[in-house]
This record gives C-alpha cells, sequence and structure tokens, in this order.
C-alpha cells in the first residue's frame, strides 16, 4: 500500500511585504550573504556569483526577479542555496522567517486572473495564521532561455557543469 503525500515542510520568506514559501526538500541550505563577485553583462535579476566551498553559484535576486525595488536594510537577507536542472542555485531573499508544515488539503490553486507580485512562480496558496503565503515552484523561476544563458543547458538541453572548482579562492 502506497501511503499519498499528506503535508508539506516549507521555509518561509518575506520579500518586501508579501510571504512567500519554498518547499525544504528543494532547499541544499541557507547561508548570509557573502561578498558576491560581479557578472558582466548578466541577465539583469543575476547579483553575481558565490565561490560555496569550491562551487560557483549564479545568486538570483528575487526581489529583482519580481519587479519589486532595492530592499532598505540587507542585513537579514539570506541566500537559499538549491537546485535548478540539476545545478546549484542562491537565491537572495530579505528574510527566512520560520519552518513549517503545511498539509496539501490547505494548499489552493492560484487565483486566475489576479495580479501578485511573483504570481506566475507560484505553485498555490495557503493561509498560515490568517495571513496568505505563496508557494514558489523552483522551477518556474527561469525560463528555458535563462537556464540557456546561464549555462544550466546546452543546446540539446543537456545539463552542464557551472559548479567548477576554483583554485582562486
Amino acid at each position: 500500500m502506497t501511503e499519498e503525500l499528506q503535508e508539506i515542510q516549507v521555509a518561509c520568506l518575506r520579500m518586501d511585504d508579501g510571504l512567500y514559501a519554498v518547499d525544504i526538500m528543494r532547499i541544499r541550505e541557507i547561508i548570509r550573504v557573502p561578498k558576491l563577485a560581479p557578472l558582466p553583462r548578466a541577465l539583469p535579476f543575476v547579483e553575481g556569483v558565490i565561490n560555496l566551498r569550491g562551487s560557483v553559484i549564479p545568486v538570483v535576486d528575487l526581489r529583482k526577479r519580481f519587479g519589486l525595488t532595492a530592499a532598505e536594510n540587507k542585513d537579514s537577507a539570506r541566500l537559499l542555496i538549491l537546485s535548478i536542472s540539476g545545478q546549484p542555485l542562491a537565491l537572495m531573499v530579505d528574510e527566512v522567517t520560520e519552518m513549517i508544515t503545511i498539509p496539501l488539503r490547505d494548499l489552493k490553486a492560484p487565483p486566475r486572473g489576479v495580479r501578485i507580485v511573483g504570481g506566475e512562480y507560484m505553485v498555490g496558496l495557503c493561509l498560515v495564521r490568517d495571513v496568505p503565503v505563496m508557494l514558489l515552484n523552483i522551477d518556474a523561476l527561469l525560463t528555458f532561455q535563462e537556464k540557456a544563458q546561464l549555462g544550466y543547458l546546452t543546446p540539446k538541453g543537456e545539463t552542464t557543469s557551472t559548479t567548477k572548482k576554483s583554485t582562486a579562492c
């Protein structure tokens, strides 16, 4: 007898005035924002790269991806290290607030016809202590072309390695 998934554990994130969540099974680690190395001619929402234990990882600013203004205070900002197309990616968020468990029955489909910041990247919506929280679809954060531009895909659709060991640092 197979057991169906009844609940999902998520990390809650604050971006501007909105609350978002990411499935913790997609997160490898959460770190403070280190010094970033700039990437010339990068996508507008790519802040640069970090060297994390010898792996060079692009950093996507979720605020910029969602079209939000820059944060005034970056002290609580964190990087979520996750994997997209088998390659590491760092998401810069304003703050990671808590880890919670959401019953799947409480997860609602994204509202249709309503413009929500980051709504095109949503899997669903739920209420946490009467506050709406949007569950992000990590795989939808980058388009096919953006993945290719970041080196996540070859022209044949195969993944490439962007995690070459760096001897410089």
